[in-house]
């Protein structure tokens, strides 16, 4: 999601179409939501109409109306949902904490309320892995859901089992429902000799490189989200030894994802990542106050808006709890300015913030 905020916060021709609604998880209270989607498409509608006129007003909500009308879409949904539509553009996001309800077409993209779920320093995803496919999850301390692999996992995932099926293995094997490929009992059957045995080491070691490559490229290093391994020890062993992601954790769950639930699951990996999560908070707030130190830093508001704007923001720490109305403002307005200018924004629980003005900024120079 962070690569989404990059595309928000970039240049696009208005009239730029934002909106946020929060829903539900489960029925009964999910069956409103779809009904609630469409009054504010209403509501879009009217902005749009109101502001820019002379705009082909069909053409830009013509996805909204098709999501509306998407019931499996609304099967589906978490604590929150985001829409984003612009000339050429449509961007659909499930929101996994909630937001309040907005619709608005302006010159730019309403980023602000994304800003602090995406920029939360409490994120994390979970590799579910065995030799024969994979589960991918992404979560926060309180929420963890399954993410919908895209077309380039699922290719190596097929091309492991195109392999496998071309030299007519006696390893077969077990299918799982739901995840691309095969699920955590990857059970052999029958004896395998020295020389087949080494084959399939040969084609494990192969696919989980091949693994490695396509998730660094489509989600570590878009997200720069810490990945835990889930799954038998062998397994998480075999792919940290050839995996080139410097997002993977060294300590993970030795237990595949579908053996727990998820509730379990979310806090076996709370449990990982924690200490993780704390180290960095620490050491962020280690860097503010050295960079303070040498003038290099500040918590006053009023300097670091006039910094911001200068582009000198290299980091900005800011309060996730909330303040006071015009300073949570204030602060959301900061945040996006320091991502404009391609600085990093890390929300923080106050408990850890250094300051008490809901900002800290390191500087570039």
């Amino acid at each position: 999601m962070t690569v989404l905020i990059d595309l928000l916060t970039g240049e696009h021709e208005p009239p730029c179409l934002s909106l946020y609604q929060p829903t539900h998880r489960s029925h009964p209270q999910n069956v409103q939501d779809p009904i609630r989607f469409r009054n504010l498409v209403k509501a879009l509608a009217g902005s749009l109409q109101s502001r820019y006129p002379a705009v082909d007003a069909a053409a830009l909500l013509g996805p909204f109306h098709a999501l509306a009308a998407d019931e499996r879409f609304w099967n589906h949904s978490l604590d929150a949902l985001a829409v984003f539509a612009a000339s050429g553009m449509f961007s659909v996001q499930r929101l996994q904490r909630p937001v309040g309800e907005l619709a608005l077409a302006a010159e730019a993209f309403q980023v602000k309320p994304l800003l602090r779920i995406v920029q939360s320093a409490d994120r994390y995803q979970i590799l579910g892995l065995s030799r024969g496919g994979v589960k991918l999850f992404e979560g926060n301390r309180d929420a963890l859901d399954e993410v919908e692999l895209d077309a380039a996992v699922r290719q190596v995932v097929a091309d492991a089992h195109a392999s496998e099926r071309k030299r007519g293995s006696s390893a077969a094997w077990t299918p799982h429902a739901g995840a691309a490929g095969l699920g955590a009992g990857a059970i052999v059957h029958g004896g395998i000799g020295g020389d087949r045995r080494a084959e399939v080491e040969r084609e494990t070691e192969k696919f989980f490189r091949e693994l490695d490559r396509v998730l660094l490229e489509h989600y570590s290093r878009p997200t720069a989200l810490p990945l835990i391994l889930a799954g038998l020890r062998e397994h998480r062993a075999e792919f940290l030894r050839v995996s080139k992601n410097p997002f993977v954790l060294a300590d993970g769950i030795d237990i595949h994802p579908d053996a727990m639930s998820r509730d379990a699951l979310r806090e076996r990996a709370w449990r990982t990542i924690e200490p993780h999560y704390l180290a960095r908070l620490a050491a962020l707030v280690e860097m503010f106050g050295a960079a303070r130190a040498r003038k290099l830093g500040s918590d006053d508001l009023e300097e670091v808006e006039k910094s911001a704007a200068a582009g000198r923001v290299a980091t900005l720490l800011v309060q996730a709890e909330p303040m006071t109305p015009a300073t949570d403002e204030r602060l959301d307005d900061l945040a996006e300015r320091v991502l404009r200018e391609r600085g990093q924004v890390v929300v923080v629980p106050v408990a850890r913030m250094p300051v008490h003005t809901g900002a800290a900024a390191i500087y570039r120079y």
